[in-house]
């Protein structure tokens, strides 16, 4: 039996994922990152911990389905997006990676801003200059070490570091090469406008992979490490919501997924880009051959319900220990004898700020209306329903981008709660529909890894083989009109809160 291998280069762990070519899954292993904070917003990884962890993934999997190397047909990456890794002419690194949540760059996206001008980014990179991307980091580098920046010779993301490692060959995948704000991203082409405008030498930027493109074989060196056999096909692979998208089955317009996770991802498939002038909203490159993806996001979906569980959930989490349930169960039931709108109690979900629609790293968490009447079941249920809130805010940009699908196919942690797809459905009025696979990026990875091969003709004929509708959750209409109105309120509530936050961030010197 051969087996396809998907590795995702994700910034809590790196998971390790092995896929029958008949799409079965066989075995996963996941190794846990360190993620260090230097300073308040900083968020850095060493590279080298990666690296280690990735091995430790490799030999954990085959050892869990008790093969070696010789049955692994192909290997396929998924990485974190937007992280930096610096590495000088000797490919050594120069420093920690910076990465997607680190927050240091606000006047670095300002400058980007000022020299290339910000409609003009929109209409080139596709993407507004935000703290999570990738060239701003380098301008902080040049910036605040210009040591470290006169080393620089190759800015790679996390995953093309590990492609790399295991290939001895240098490049950047071009989904995760769109999130840099470096990419012509119509075009597929490194922008020379764009780096003119910021003087950096395009000699930094690798050369450009497909995402079921092989990249190289496994080195012999590499082989002795990791125990894959020498020669072992490697491929692009893709940034960790393209791989997502393909591992859910989201290859195809009018096709959107939800990821309800850590963070929030509401994507669509689209044959053409669109850019939207307004509105925090990102537009990458597919994983499908020329094609693209657009995307909103909640930066704490699921951290929301998990702050709530820390910090009232003290009685849920000592009965589910036990009865060897989960606590996220136990709120849900509470949450469930609650009403729609939650009895009048409005949560907005900025714990780590805001991204979409406003794009405001400032923005913070928020009770609006509570009053003594309400319990715990209340605000249980007001984490789930403003967290749908803001998927809605997400969907309305994506309508504005042309999606005009009617289902959206959700993954992720939180997904396993009836109750919130329930909420999720008929506040964004779209019927969310489960799933038979939820290993996400690892398995859309090991499906690209499948085409690059042959295993299948293409990614559209590989999700489809093994990705199916499990069930499905319809809009319930009285809850739809409730919510409805409760969304007007929610909307007015950012924009009245805007300055208080600004002046929150002077006192508390974030």
């Amino acid at each position: 039996m051969a087996y396809l291998l998907g590795l995702d280069i994700g910034t809590s762990g790196i998971k390790a994922l092995l896929v029958r070519e008949d799409g079965r899954l066989a075995a996963s292993h996941l190794e846990e990152n360190p993620i260090a904070s230097p300073k308040p917003g900083w968020s850095e990884q060493e590279p080298a911990d990666l690296w280690k962890n990735t091995v430790r993934a490799i030999q954990g999997v085959l050892a869990r389905e008790g093969i070696s190397g010789e049955d692994v047909r192909a290997v396929g990456l998924s990485g974190q997006m937007h992280s930096s890794v610096f590495l000088d002419e000797h490919m050594r690194v120069i420093r920690p990676a910076i990465l997607w949540n680190d927050t240091r760059t606000a006047e670095q996206c300002r400058e980007m801003e000022d020299r290339v001008g910000s409609q003009r980014l929109r209409q080139v990179a596709a993407n507004p200059a935000l703290d999570g991307f990738t060239a701003p980091k380098v301008l902080w580098l040049r910036r605040h070490e210009p040591d470290n920046f006169s080393r620089l010779r190759h800015l790679v993301l996390p995953k093309d570091y590990i492609r790399w490692l295991l290939t001895g060959e240098l490049n950047m995948e071009i989904s995760d090469a769109a999130g840099t704000l470096l990419l012509d991203v119509r075009a597929g082409q490194w922008s020379q406008e764009i780096c003119s405008a910021l003087d950096l030498p395009m000699s930094i930027l690798p050369k450009l992979l497909q995402s079921s493109e092989v990249a190289g074989g496994i080195t012999a060196d590499m082989a002795a490490e990791t125990g894959l056999k020498a020669g072992t096909p490697v491929v692009g692979g893709g940034a960790d919501n393209a791989c997502g998208a393909v591992g859910s089955g989201v290859v195809k317009p009018g096709r959107a997924m939800i990821s309800l996770g850590t963070s929030g991802v509401m994507l669509a498939h689209l044959q053409q880009p669109r850019i939207l002038e307004q509105g925090t909203v990102h537009m990458f490159r597919s994983a499908v051959l020329d094609e693209f993806y657009m995307m909103g996001v909640v930066l704490s979906a699921g951290l929301s319900y998990g702050w709530l569980r820390d910090t009232i959930g003290g009685p849920e989490r000592i009965v589910a220990e036990a009865l060897g349930s989960d606590p996220y169960t136990l709120l849900s039931e509470e949450a469930a004898r609650s009403t729609p709108g939650s009895r009048g109690l409005v949560f907005l979900p900025y714990l780590t700020g805001e991204r979409t629609p406003h794009g405001d790293p400032q923005a913070r968490g928020v009770f609006f209306g509570l009053d003594p009447s309400h319990g715990r079941g209340d605000m249980v249920r007001s984490v789930l329903e403003g967290t749908a809130f803001a998927f809605r805010d997400c969907l309305g940009l994506l309508r504005a981008a042309g999606w005009q699908g009617t289902t959206a196919r959700i993954i992720g942690g939180g997904a396993r709660s009836p109750l919130w797809r329930s909420i999720i459905a008929s506040t964004t009025q779209v019927t969310v529909e489960t799933i038979n696979i939820d290993e996400g990026p690892a398995f859309g990875a090991a499906l690209l890894a499948g085409v690059g091969v042959g295993s299948f003709s293409n990614v559209g004929e590989a999700a489809d083989s093994f990705v199916s509708i499990t069930g499905t959750v319809e809009p319930n209409p009285q809850w739809m009109t409730v919510y409805d109105e409760y969304y007007q309120l929610y909307k007015e509530l950012y924009p009245a809160l805007k300055g208080s936050y600004s002046r929150l961030a002077e006192i508390t010197g974030r």
